[in-house]
């Protein structure tokens, strides 16, 4: 087979293919038996006729478009073993010459990720955050605790820091007053003080007594979870139902037994200290990870072809558009309430979506120059271990399925080669 490749743009490629005769031929051969299994010819089980006779009884247009379909596929199949190349879709075809059925020649036009060059990343070095646990971080659980155990009565005094307020609110944008999705409740559980609410909310509560109301705007911070409300003002509408006093149990060792297998509340503190000290570690280690990769394709040099920004930016939308819905909100909506286009919503996320594509490409990368592979054993054991986490059968049915185990074996490239990258950030 002769290939011809000529460089178009940095993002594309074109090739002119000249099919192989014998490649040609198989693939005739196989067409042919493909559409004649079920040929009946007079004196011949379907199927059993020579291949001559069963090439006559088909319809010719038929078999032309079917073998042009099997060699022109085969052809470009072949091209990519042979090239070293990240086509990023499928290429366009056009057949430049076929004599049926010796001789096929055909243009394919193809995307392409242009050359990758690497910082220096075994030079690269980060610091990984300090995690402390201090006295203050056990008694804010130890006093969450005690809330959650404590006994409550009803007061007509004023709401007052540590009392417990049963709330209905509503939340409009402050400006134009569209209800916003997600920001309203009933019978709404909420202790002053606790800072589980947002921001500036639980202060607006005190001095309030049961059955009175209050309207206040809350400026969202600007690294709140839900995007669409970051740095916006939203207006609460609240009313106070009941307003609950609560005499929270002593922390003793007795309470430290109500809690868990603990005989002593310093057997208590030290438990919730050991606790939060290995989730933040763990947080804080999965930030680390995004760290590095997102530093270091930030100084990754590579050309992207438009095609795989606008995939990834579309993948983006869909899972936001998943969320939107569980929180009972339009894309319209959701478009107007951050007071931009469709095409501004996707040139705003273009930025986020570039940068991902870099990043997965620095793990391409680096785990071939650093020799990291996945061993079938490695991709069994994790099999087996989420087998074991999903007993659902339509799940199960799921993970015996060939792209199933593919994911697991790219996962797995991915995590062993973000292990080596902080291996190597962290190194002094």
């Amino acid at each position: 087979m002769q290939i011809t490749k000529q460089q178009v743009s940095p993002t594309q490629l074109s090739f002119h293919i000249t099919g192989d005769p014998q490649l040609l031929a198989d693939i005739k051969q196989h067409v042919v038996q493909e559409m004649g299994q079920n040929a009946k010819l007079q004196g011949f089980r379907p199927g059993k006729a020579p291949q001559s006779l069963i090439e006559k009884s088909l319809d010719q247009s038929q078999l032309q478009a079917q073998f042009l379909d099997h060699a022109l596929n085969e052809m470009w199949a072949q091209t990519l073993r042979r090239e070293s190349i990240r086509p990023v879709t499928q290429p366009k075809v056009s057949v430049t010459k076929f004599v049926p059925y010796t001789t096929l020649e055909a243009d394919y036009e193809v995307d392409v990720i242009g050359d990758v060059k690497l910082p220096d990343y075994k030079q690269f070095r980060l610091a990984k955050p300090t995690v402390k646990v201090d006295a203050a971080d056990v008694d804010d659980v130890l006093n969450n605790l005690r809330s959650r155990n404590a006994t409550k009565q009803p007061v007509e005094r004023a709401a007052k820091d540590g009392d417990e307020v049963v709330i209905d609110f509503t939340g409009t944008d402050a400006k134009t007053k569209e209800p916003i999705a997600g920001a309203d409740g009933t019978d709404y559980p909420l202790v002053i003080g606790s800072n589980t609410f947002i921001p500036g909310f639980e202060p607006e509560l005190i001095g309030l007594k049961a059955g009175e109301d209050k309207t206040f705007v809350i400026t969202f911070p600007k690294d709140y979870g839900a995007t669409e409300l970051q740095n916006r003002q939203v207006q609460f509408e609240v009313h106070v139902k009941t307003v609950n006093e609560q005499q929270l149990p002593k922390l003793d060792d007795a309470f430290a037994a109500t809690v868990g297998p603990f005989k002593t509340v310093a057997e208590l503190k030290a438990d919730v200290k050991k606790q939060l000290q290995a989730d933040r570690e763990y947080q804080a280690q999965r930030d680390y990870e995004s760290a590095v990769l997102e530093e270091l394709a930030k100084k990754t040099k590579v050309e992207l072809p438009e095609a795989i920004i606008e995939e990834e930016v579309t993948r983006s939308e869909e899972d936001e558009r998943k969320n939107l819905t569980y929180r009972g909100q339009t894309w319209q909506e959701h478009l107007e309430q951050e007071g931009v286009t469709e095409e501004e919503h996707r040139a705003k996320h273009r930025p986020a979506a570039e940068l991902r594509v870099k990043a997965g490409l620095v793990l391409s990368e680096v785990a071939e120059q650093e020799g990291i592979t996945v061993t079938p054993d490695e991709v069994d054991i994790r099999m087996q271990l989420l087998k074991g986490q999903y007993q659902d059968p339509s799940m199960q049915a799921e993970l015996d399925k060939p792209d199933a185990k593919r994911d697991i074996a790219s996962r797995l490239l991915s995590e062993k080669t973000i292990t080596r990258l902080t291996e190597i950030a962290s190194s002094k």
